[in-house]
């Protein structure tokens, strides 16, 4: 048995642009649309907020995802700052750990006029879907925002290069 120094899952043709994202890093956010018959999440890091009246959150989306699809037909969705404590759940909204269920069955949630609401978020906007633009791989979803609510900050789930970080 030979031990080597080098990743051996590390991806042997990796992917410049996907790498330089994954260095800004920010606070993770899970978005959620849709009804308890037909509601959908997705783990989202790649947005910003935009400042005026009113203000917009611009995300960058798989169009393949349900929450996509979702998003589109309801018009409206709930973005959450999630919290270290909230590291499991992002992940199965990721896709990245089973979920027996389904995600929505981690988390204690309020059916809201915009969504499913995770209960203990502290900071948290209901959005309305203002327009969907194709970008690259991704789909940039640009939303406005009607409610925010901003809770203590204590300890954000903050992701950069593929992990989970305190900051």
């Amino acid at each position: 048995m030979t031990i080597h120094s080098e990743n051996p899952f590390l991806d042997p043709d990796p992917d410049p642009v996907r790498r330089f994202r994954g260095r800004l890093g920010g606070v993770v956010s899970l978005w959620t649309a849709g009804s308890p018959d037909a509601r959908a999440g997705l783990t989202v890091s790649s947005l910003m907020v935009a400042g005026g009246e009113p203000g917009r959150v611009l995300a960058l989306l798989d169009p393949d995802s349900d929450l996509r699809a979702v998003l589109e037909e309801t018009g409206r969705g709930v973005v959450h700052l999630l919290a270290w404590q909230h590291r499991d759940l992002a992940e199965a909204f990721a896709g990245q750990t089973p979920a027996p269920g389904g995600p929505f069955t981690l988390g204690d949630w309020e059916q809201t006029g915009h969504g499913p609401q995770l209960v203990d978020a502290t900071s948290w906007a209901h959005v309305e879907l203002e327009s969907v633009t194709s970008v690259g791989w991704s789909d940039l979803v640009s939303t406005t925002i009607s409610t925010v609510v901003l809770g203590e900050d204590l300890d954000p789930l903050v992701h950069r290069r593929g992990r989970y970080q305190r900051p």
